[in-house]
């Protein structure tokens, strides 16, 4: 991939700078029944952060993006996204606050073509649905849809059905469905999973790439690729946070050592 496919993809919310964190969450706690998915967790990640959160099988991975993204809401705790409390809000919006998410298991319509894809979720974050006008009146989310398949590597295949497209690209396709609703925080599910050495390599410089107008939260197993990526490491194990620190922190510590990375 090469670095011009960002061009024309201008970040239209770009993170805030300032030195505040972008997202913070505090003492954020799930209960299912007697069960308890996560406990206390608090982080604070700042803007323009590619931070990842590892941990084993049943670590509170997926529930914890699940609160952030409005899934689930927690018995306890707050999540609070450039200063406002969102903790709570029904998953529309939260994608109306900026916050977009890829999910683990490939989401996409595989009947569309995959402008079609991209420009649905474009149109969401800034049009009504209307049956007196057509989708192609909105020049506007058009552009936008255009330059998120370039900034993915898909501008060739538009108007492909997204059936047709490799795992690989169906996975990357998902990344610009999340990007064409503007987010300011990405968080990105297990996004080379499934993947070949080739397209792992390839997704990794994408998130790069739009790594330079975003905040990232990356859950992820290929630890290659969370060392490669991420400047800052949670490490969450039976809902609690274990550990936090850079790369080389994390893989010198003891205890994850022995519950995670078995080294």
């Amino acid at each position: 991939m090469t670095a011009d496919r960002s061009r024309g993809l201008a970040a239209p919310a770009p993170a805030d700078r300032s030195g505040a964190p972008l997202l913070e969450t505090h003492g954020l706690t799930v209960r299912f029944g007697g069960l308890t998915a996560l406990n206390n967790v608090s982080i604070a990640v700042q803007p323009g952060e590619i931070r990842a959160i590892i941990g084993p099988n049943g670590a509170g991975k997926s529930t914890f993006f699940n609160c952030l993204t409005g899934v689930l809401r927690p018995s306890r705790g707050r999540i609070l996204f450039n200063g406002e409390d969102i903790t709570g809000l029904p998953p529309h919006q939260i994608s109306r606050k900026a916050i977009a998410r890829s999910y683990q298991i490939t989401n996409i319509l595989p009947g569309a073509t995959v402008l079609e894809n991209v420009r649905i979720a474009a149109q969401s974050r800034h049009h009504g649905w209307s049956l007196l006008r057509h989708h192609r009146a909105y020049t506007d989310v058009l552009a936008r849809a255009g330059a998120v398949l370039a900034a993915v590597g898909l501008g060739d295949k538009a108007e492909e059905p997204a059936a047709n497209l490799s795992h690989g690209e169906q996975r990357n396709l998902e990344i610009g469905i999340a990007l064409a609703t503007e987010p300011k925080l990405l968080c990105l599910d297990e996004p080379t999973a499934g993947m070949s050495v080739a397209e792992t390599h390839a997704t990794v410089e994408l998130i790069r790439q739009i790594a330079a107008d975003l905040t990232i939260l990356i859950v992820e197993h290929d630890m290659e690729v969370v060392m490669g990526l991420a400047r800052t490491l949670t490490v969450l194990h039976y809902g609690e946070v274990l550990a936090e620190g850079a790369p080389a922190e994390i893989q010198a510590n003891p205890r994850v050592q022995e519950v995670y990375l078995k080294t």
